[in-house]
Parts: C-alpha cells; structure tokens; sequence
C-alpha cells in the first residue's frame, strides 16, 4: 500500500471485482445525507482478469421517503412505478449478496459514497453489514496519476480517453462506465496523453499563476521602495 496514496492498490489479491453504483432519493434543494435512501442499485462483477462475469440490477422502494422529487426523477430517469414495484431494501440486499461471486470477492465504487449509504441502511434496517470489503476506485485512478486531487467519472473515463456510455445517474449504467476504468486503477493499462483541451486548460492556469507571482513580486518592490514614514519623535 502507497502511504501517500493509501487508496491506490486493493486491499488483497480480489478473485472477483464487484463494481457498484447506487442511486439515492433527492432534491433539487439538497437533502441530508443521513435521510437519502436507496432506489437503485447497479452492479458489474469481473473476474481478476477482468472479464465481466455477470450484472445485477434492482431498484429498491425507499421506506421513509417513497415518493421520489421531480428532481430525483429527472435527474436518474427512474419512474415512481418502478420504485414502487420494487423490492425493499432487506430483500434487494439479500439479491445482491446472492449475485455475488464466491471466493474473495472485492466490492468496488467510485468514491466512498455508495458504501456510507450501504452502512446507514444496513442500520435504519438493523442489519448485518454483510458487503464485502470496500476499495474506492476514485483514490485508486488518482494514485495512479500521482495525484491527490480526485476525478469525477466523466473526467476520469476522459482522462482514460474513454467517453460515457449510457445514461449518467442510472445505477447499472454507472456501474459499467466505472468497471471499464478498473485497468487504469489497477495499473494495468497505460494513460494516454492529457487531452488537448486538458492541456489548454493548465496553460492557462500556469499563465494566471505567473501573472500573479509578477503582481506579488512588483507590490514587494513597491513597497521596499518607499521610503519609511518620518520619526514622530
């Protein structure tokens, strides 16, 4: 494990890759973490050479909260019906864990985001945590680039010159676009170089940072320059 980089390497040898996307109530206007609740999950499972193996895809009826915002609606194109015709959460849970490889399986997502909220409806429910262990790709991708600034998927299946495919905000198809960069965050596939307007963008950046150390620097000169106010006494 990379001490400067701890989210760079999996925690063990993985037999399986199960690479996972939620969705969440929400609002236009925010809502508080602790109240979101699962609608949908979305999963790829790979094996160590990354061959995908199997999907899973469920939505799952919200409990406190079970009509969906507008926002929430257009936002993940996910219907009221389907939610309402869809597993709670204890028995969309028990489906997953079902679709899950034997073996040592790693659960993997963008983030550490979809395992927090696995963790509160685990306890809003009283269950067991019964996930496998948690490798946050979005750490891993950045370690890789000796980063320590992290990447949205949009940004880092472009930094992999990769574009999205499907539709942002759906689980399952969140969750294929994230399983297609598992060879950058492993190391196993080389990045390309950054893309041009990446490379405009950090031009002009480093212009602004010069012309701003020329500010810094002149007011300095100015100021050592000007003589020293007269002594009151």
């Amino acid at each position: 494990m990379s001490r400067r980089y701890p989210d760079r390497d999996p925690p063990f040898a993985a037999e399986h890759f199960v690479v996972i996307d939620l969705e969440a109530t929400c609002d236009r206007q925010g809502w508080p973490r602790e109240r979101m609740e699962i609608i949908e999950i979305g999963a790829v499972l790979l094996d160590a050479d990354l061959t995908p193996v199997g999907e899973h895809q469920t939505f799952v009826r919200p409990r406190e909260h079970p009509r969906l915002t507008p926002f929430c609606r257009d936002l993940t194109g996910i219907a009221q019906a389907d939610v309402l015709a869809a597993p709670g959460y204890p028995e969309a849970i028990a489906g997953l864990l079902d679709a899950i490889p034997s073996g040592r399986p790693l659960f993997c997502s963008w983030g550490g985001f979809d395992a927090r909220l696995f963790a509160r409806e685990d306890a809003r429910h009283a269950l067991p945590g019964r996930l496998p262990p948690h490798w946050n790709l979005a750490g891993a991708f950045s370690g890789r680039l000796g980063l320590r600034r992290r990447f949205g998927v949009l940004g880092a299946l472009e930094r992999a010159g990769l574009s999205f495919e499907g539709r942002p905000h759906r689980g399952i198809d969140d969750a294929r676009n994230i399983a297609r960069l598992l060879p950058w965050c492993l190391g196993r596939a080389p990045f390309p170089p950054l893309p041009p307007r990446w490379v405009r963008r950090r031009q002009r950046r480093e212009r602004e940072a010069a012309k701003a150390a020329r500010g810094r620097a002149r007011r300095a000169t100015e100021a050592a320059d000007d003589p020293p106010p007269p002594s009151t006494t």
